[in-house]
C-alpha cells in the first residue's frame, strides 16, 4: 500500500513538472520578458542570441510536429506537377523504357521503344508544366529514329494521356 502512494505521488509530481515546463518556451520566443537586463535597442540581438543558444547555428526550425496536422496542399500534386497527368503519362507510354524522371521539374525522358502493333520505334519527352489538370499543362515531344513524328500522332498521344488522367482523377474522386 505504501508503494502505491509513493508511485502515485511520483507520477503526480512528474506530471506537474512536465506541465509547468510547457510555459517555459514563451520566455524564448519573444512573448516572455527575456530582455530584462538588456540595454534598450538590443532586444532583437538578445532574441537572436538566445535562439542560437537553444536551437544551434541555424536558429529556430522551420517546421514542427504540429505541421503533420495542418491541411496539406493539393493532393493531386507530385512534386510541382499534377499527379494524374504524371501517372497517366507513365501508363500510356509504358512500352517506352524510362531513362529519367524528375517530378519537380516535370520532365520524363524515355528511350526508344516499339509501340504495340507497330514496327516503328519511338522516343518521347514529356513535360508537365503546371499542377492543374489541363491540356496546357502537358507537352509531348515524340520522335522516331528517322526524325520528328507527325503532329497528329503527337496530339493523339497527348489526348490519350489527358483522357487517362481524367479517368484516374474520376476513379480517385469515387473513393
Amino acid at each position: 500500500m505504501d508503494w502505491m502512494r509513493v508511485a502515485g505521488k511520483a507520477v503526480l509530481i512528474g506530471a506537474m513538472l512536465a506541465v509547468s515546463g510547457c510555459g517555459m518556451s514563451s520566455w524564448f520566443d519573444g512573448r516572455g520578458d527575456d530582455t530584462q537586463n538588456v540595454p534598450p535597442g538590443n532586444a532583437e540581438y538578445s532574441q537572436q542570441t538566445i535562439e542560437r543558444e537553444i536551437y544551434g547555428r541555424e536558429g529556430r526550425p522551420s517546421s514542427t510536429i504540429w505541421d503533420l496536422f495542418r491541411t496539406r496542399e493539393d493532393a493531386g500534386r507530385v512534386g510541382a506537377v499534377n499527379r494524374y497527368i504524371w501517372n497517366a503519362s507513365l501508363e500510356v507510354l509504358d512500352f517506352l523504357p524510362v531513362e529519367s524522371v524528375d517530378p519537380f521539374t516535370g520532365v520524363i525522358s524515355t528511350g526508344y521503344g516499339t509501340a504495340p502493333g507497330s514496327g516503328q520505334a519511338y522516343r518521347a519527352t514529356i513535360y508537365v508544366s503546371d499542377p492543374a489538370l489541363d491540356a496546357r499543362s502537358l507537352n509531348v515531344a515524340l520522335s522516331s529514329r528517322s526524325g520528328p513524328v507527325d503532329g497528329a500522332t503527337t496530339r493523339a498521344v497527348e489526348d490519350a494521356i489527358l483522357t487517362r488522367a481524367r479517368q484516374l482523377r474520376a476513379r480517385d474522386s469515387r473513393l
